[in-house]
């Protein structure tokens, strides 16, 4: 018997019923490969594809493999873009066909909870484009919404800091320091308890260990 497995399919499962009560629509894949083949259902040529700042998406290779299905793909990671450039990018996703991100953390009683920079993720995940579909890791599940504070104080934010070269105190430290830098990441602070009324998502939650 395979225990991390079993650990992982069940706590998935649990995560997805408890956020079908919440009104969001949720789905579980054991692996990364199902879950790559569900999101990709969802674009077609022409689509308009909004990239939120995801080391999940990155990892399954999800931009690259929407624009090979002919894609218009926002991302405004990209090199060598300017500043005014990534602002319209932020902007023009808020309006896509698609959103697509990841989450900081879940809770098994179905909350989203997320602490974005600038914003742009968390309002499109609230609001705007016409589906939104949030991709996670069972590596971040947390039991309530404390856990899923302290996940990202000690996990997320310190390793987003140092992969963004931002010099914050916790990509010195290891752990968030509730700085007061101006380049500061923990800005806006999202818990989403249910599906926001007007905004059609869906959490795939994957039975692997993906992004931060």
């Amino acid at each position: 018997m395979n225990v991390q497995k079993w650990h992982h399919d069940t706590l998935g499962q649990r995560v997805v019923e408890a956020l079908k009560k919440n009104e969001f629509d949720a789905v579980y894949f054991s692996n990364s490969e199902e879950a790559v083949q569900y999101v990709l259902s969802y674009i077609s040529e022409g689509t308009t594809v909004g990239m939120g700042g995801s080391v999940t998406l990155n990892q399954l290779n999800i931009p690259e493999k929407a624009r090979d299905k002919g894609a218009r793909v926002l991302n405004h990671n990209l090199p060598d873009l300017s500043a005014e450039e990534k602002m319209e990018i932020r902007r023009e996703q808020l309006t896509s066909d698609v959103f697509l991100c990841s989450t900081n953390a879940l809770t098994l009683d179905g909350y989203l909870v997320n602490i974005d920079g600038v914003g742009n993720r968390v309002a499109a995940m609230t609001f705007g484009p016409r589906k939104v579909l949030i991709v996670a890791g069972v590596n971040k599940i947390c039991t309530d919404v404390h856990s899923a504070l302290q996940r990202i104080q000690l996990t997320a934010a310190p390793q987003n800091n140092k992969r963004l070269n931002l010099p914050n105190p916790c990509a010195a430290a290891g752990v968030c320091m509730d700085c007061k830098s101006k380049t500061r990441t923990c800005r806006a602070y999202s818990i989403m308890k249910r599906k926001p009324m007007l905004t059609d998502i869906t959490v795939v939650v994957v039975g692997e260990n993906l992004g931060y």
